[in-house]
């Protein structure tokens, strides 16, 4: 783990099963978590308000991002509003826009003249990045969310636009680029390289992290023990 530990981005953890996200919020090694609907949904959440309010009663002094659901600007901002007043460690997640492809920019402006703590989600080009900073308030902490590993899913290298995204933020500097969406254990040390502030990580990814510098004629022998181990168990035949 020293390898982790020496990394200059921070790890958040990407979840919402709150054993798991109670887990990796004892770990020294992650400074925040998030979460989203879809991945609420998925674990069968079915009322957002208690989940979250009973995570703020464990986790109280890291980032924790939680997302507004609405479609509509006017009720994303007075859902921003109520998630905002459930702590000070809380950040507001804000799509990048709504499903009419109607860009968040003057809500994030409204929302930031109210000092609440930002993190707009889904971005994908370096103009969304251009237009979500110059929304931002500069004295207002704010995270700025790539989905660099669905931009990876579309055959096209996420690495360059994100370090030029990097130096976009240098223009913000109480905000933070967050590397979202990574598909393996290597982009956080992708992100680390480029000077990426923060990279949110899955459970799956993050129990990787033993791995970091295995050897790798070892994890060869792993790699062949477990194909016998499980034709044996099988019981496979010819």
């Amino acid at each position: 783990m020293k390898n982790i530990e020496m990394l200059k981005v921070k790890i958040f953890a990407d979840g919402a099963d709150k054993t798991g996200m109670l887990e990796m919020y004892e770990k020294p090694y992650i400074k925040g978590l998030t979460t989203n609907p879809t991945l609420m949904k998925k674990v069968g959440i079915t009322d957002y308000r208690a989940f979250c309010k009973d995570i703020l009663t464990h986790i109280k002094d890291k980032p924790l991002s939680f997302e507004v659901f609405s479609d509509d600007f006017a009720e994303m901002e007075r859902q921003a509003m109520e998630i905002a007043g459930w702590g000070d460690n809380v950040y507001v997640k804000i799509p990048v826009t709504n499903t009419k492809q109607e860009t968040c920019y003057d809500l994030v402006k409204k929302l930031a003249a109210q000092k609440v703590k930002l993190n707009v989600t889904a971005l994908m080009t370096l103009t969304q990045v251009r237009d979500v900073v110059a929304s931002f308030d500069p004295y207002v902490p704010s995270y700025v969310s790539v989905f660099a590993g669905r931009i990876a899913d579309t055959g096209r290298d996420p690495v360059p636009m994100m370090a030029a995204a990097v130096e976009e933020l240098k223009n913000a500097p109480l905000s933070e680029l967050i590397w979202a969406s990574p598909r393996e254990l290597l982009n956080i040390f992708h992100a680390n390289d480029i000077g990426c502030h923060v990279i949110t990580v899955t459970n799956d990814i993050l129990k990787k992290l033993s791995l970091v510098d295995y050897d790798l004629d070892t994890y060869s022998l792993d790699t062949v023990k477990m194909f016998y181990n499980d034709a044996v168990t099988a019981g496979y035949k010819l």
